[in-house]
């Protein structure tokens, strides 16, 4: 094992989130806008090529792999590159592979994701309305999504729910929500919105509800104990004694969450950034592509971790409407 990943900051880096494509089958209003233009697919790495990226990672000590979009789901042969790593689960070299989906495709994959080491997923849903789902994701099918939740279940997947809190949109929606996913055996994340992307028309800053307006309207109803579990994310956890689940709060914009970051976030093209909300990439690809030596490649993200900064400096406010960065949300996968 080579030596770990250590950032200026002192953090470890062990947590890889990977966008295996921009694409997606969904159209979120908070996340993309309705007339999105794509990567070219010859500008988009092969599955091999991730599989190299990702094997390299995790010879540099990271111990989980994050699957994520766009839609990961979507793509073509995507099972080939989950193939591909379970072979780390299997060593021991790798702790953990997991998957962030729309759920749209859980039917047709749940069962062999489940086969090839997985043990966990997330599930992007941010309300249980037929109607204001189809308002909110564009082009989504509400039964296909509950279809592949319980696929999931009878794969014996663990899921939990990630909600977008979005104000006037889904904060109707919250005690109906803990109240499912209680039933459903889910637990749940609650995450503010990011200003990351140009969403057309729409205005962030009248989408946004802060977490800690959130949160005390749900202690109004349910009984919240700390809670100190974690899964290598930001999100902080309580548990909901009426339902022993948990809720996680996902905060960048009231609680910047970034003292204790251990992630890095690679793109389909090969970007490697080092925080979700600065610009500053590396580009893999050109190593990866120029050799075939993995020596050169580990060089390059070794030096790519130098520059992580400390944290994000996300704003939204009536002052501030320009996102914060300019990629979409799908590009480097939340």
């Amino acid at each position: 094992m080579s030596a770990p990943l250590i950032d200026p900051f002192q953090r470890t880096i062990n947590y890889l989130r990977i966008s295996v494509t921009d694409r997606c089958d969904f159209r979120c209003a908070y996340c993309m806008s309705e007339d999105m233009s794509f990567l070219p697919k010859s500008e988009v790495l092969s599955l091999e090529e991730l599989e190299r990226l990702s094997s390299t990672f995790v010879r540099l000590g990271v111990k989980k792999l994050r699957l994520t979009g766009g839609e990961p789901l979507v793509r073509r042969d995507i099972m080939h590159l989950f193939r591909g790593l379970s072979r780390h689960l299997k060593s021991g070299e790798l702790e953990e592979l997991t998957v962030t989906t729309n759920g749209s495709q859980l039917t047709r994959f749940a069962d062999e994701m489940a086969d090839l080491g997985v043990r966990r997923i997330n599930v992007s849903l941010d309300t249980l309305d037929p109607h204001k789902f189809a308002a909110i994701t564009r082009w989504g099918k509400f039964d296909k999504v509950m279809a592949g939740l319980q696929a999931a279940k009878q794969a014996g997947l663990k899921v939990k729910i990630n909600t977008v809190a979005l104000k006037g949109v889904n904060d109707d929606e919250i005690d109906r929500l803990i109240s499912w996913c209680g039933d459903e055996g889910f637990d749940l994340t609650f995450i503010e919105v990011m200003p990351m992307g140009d969403i057309g028309s729409v205005e962030r800053v009248d989408q946004y509800l802060p977490l800690t307006q959130l949160r005390a309207g749900i202690e109004e109803k349910w009984t919240l104990n700390e809670s100190d579990h974690k899964t290598g994310g930001p999100a902080r956890y309580v548990e909901v004694m009426e339902t022993g689940q948990k809720i996680g709060f996902i905060t960048p914009m009231t609680h910047n969450f970034c003292e204790s970051c251990n992630r890095v976030r690679l793109t389909c093209t090969g970007m490697l950034y080092m925080c979700l909300g600065q610009e500053d990439a590396a580009d893999l690809r050109i190593p990866l592509r120029e050799s075939d030596d993995d020596a050169v490649l580990e060089a390059a993200i070794r030096e790519a971790i130098t520059r992580k900064p400390k944290g994000h400096d996300f704003i939204i406010d009536r002052d501030h409407k320009q996102p914060a960065v300019g990629r979409h949300m799908s590009v480097t996968g939340g």
